[in-house]
């Protein structure tokens, strides 16, 4: 019988420990209400995501993209990494755009990305961008 005692002492105290321990790293759950606004601005940045990644599909587009020597795949990426406000400041550009000039608005638009995040260091697309670094 001592010497199940003597076990669960130590059994005892490694348990003791490893509560302590797991109490310190455990975060604390938070709860709060979400607006319909913060909803609503949510669900339209995916969609402006996606007109922007689906006018990628146009075959103008493509080859523009092409003649410059930018892979679609940057593109893509580079609009899953735009800000909402990028986002609302191109689609409003978009909007005020005249017909036929979409397909040169966009390839505008993305090489000012381009040449902004060469210039920040965070991609290497155009030789002849010097890093600001």
């Amino acid at each position: 019988m001592s010497g199940i005692r003597k076990h669960l002492k130590n059994v005892s105290f490694l348990l003791a420990i490893m509560l302590t321990v797991g109490s310190v790293w455990s975060s604390t759950a938070s709860a709060a209400m979400v607006g319909t606004g913060e909803m609503i601005s949510e669900q339209q940045v995916q969609l402006d995501r996606q007109q922007l990644l689906s006018m990628l599909d146009k075959q103008e587009v493509q080859d523009k993209l092409v003649e410059m020597g930018v892979s679609q795949d940057q593109v893509k990426d580079r609009i899953q990494n735009l800000t909402p406000q990028e986002l609302a400041d191109f689609e409003q550009q978009l909007a005020e755009a005249p017909a036929g000039q979409d397909v040169v608005g966009i390839i505008v638009l993305f090489l000012l990305v381009f040449i902004i995040t060469d210039m920040l260091c965070a991609t290497n697309v155009f030789p002849f961008v010097n890093c600001i670094r």
